[in-house]
């Protein structure tokens, strides 16, 4: 089958480290009666393990070409289940079954924020999400209070998941190489966590407001959702600056306003 060409509108660059790949393979750790979803499978570098490992392997796949190569797999209709699709718009509970989904990939850096959103809100049916992205939103995910990194990102996933970092890969890794370094996450849902927010859309939206003027502070930047005295009334200084403030205190804001909303 001709090569390949990476399209830069996907975002492709194509993983080819084989010491990587084990390495991604052993954090995942897939036992044969997973229920396991590649996002993004291209040429096949993670799918060809997984599917060593697993009784059945669902993968999605946006580009024609690629799907087009992956129904030549010889596990293809057998183990191998390939849905031509857009991972921003699908449904992934629809592949989860009696069970809990595990979802893998090395997702394209141009879609992995709005795509782990989307995923979010489908948590209920996931075990645990491991992804390739690039280092600096893996970075954004992880922070903790008071840093440049700690933002909207890292508040709307830690609220949601419980999050680690496991190892960075360098550009060397794929073909083509990206100009930055990449990382490997894990995102694992924490629902009775989740479950103490509330209104998941005003704690979106008390978030995305805080950090809408990042150098600002709390008392011009949630001005119109939540008073001064309410904040006071939480233990929140209104002086601080968003960065400032743990998820739990995020949380505890949106609650304070979701009990004092009329009905």
């Amino acid at each position: 089958m001709a090569e390949h060409i990476p399209r830069k509108r996907f975002g492709q660059n194509f993983l080819h480290d084989q010491h990587v790949i084990q390495r991604i393979i052993g954090c995942i750790a897939p036992e044969p009666g997973d229920t396991v979803t590649e996002i993004g499978p291209g040429l096949g570098a993670l799918t060809n393990p997984l599917l060593q490992k697993l009784q059945k392997l669902d993968v999605i796949e946006l580009d024609r070409d690629l799907a087009d190569r992956l129904e030549q797999h010889p596990d293809y209709g057998k183990k191998l289940f390939v849905h031509r699709a857009d991972a921003l718009k699908f449904e992934f509970c629809s592949l989860a079954g009696n069970g809990k989904l595990r979802i893998v990939g090395n997702l394209p850096y141009n879609i992995s924020t709005p795509l782990i959103f989307h995923l979010l809100t489908q948590q209920s049916c996931i075990r645990d999400m491991t992804f390739m992205l690039q280092k600096e939103v893996v970075d954004r995910i992880v922070a903790a209070p008071g840093g440049k990194d700690y933002g909207r990102l890292s508040i709307m996933v830690q609220a949601q998941c419980r999050c680690q970092r496991l190892f960075i890969v360098k550009p060397g890794a794929f073909n083509p190489p990206p100009k930055v370094d990449s990382a490997i996450v894990q995102l694992v849902p924490e629902p009775e966590h989740s479950k103490t927010v509330i209104s998941m859309d005003l704690f979106e939206r008390v978030v995305r407001q805080a950090f809408s003027q990042r150098r600002k502070t709390l008392r011009n930047t949630l001005k119109g959702l939540v008073t001064v005295e309410q904040l006071q009334q939480t233990g929140i200084d209104a002086q601080n600056r968003p960065e400032a403030l743990s998820v739990d205190e995020y949380i505890a804001i949106s609650n304070l306003i979701a009990n004092q909303s009329p009905g």
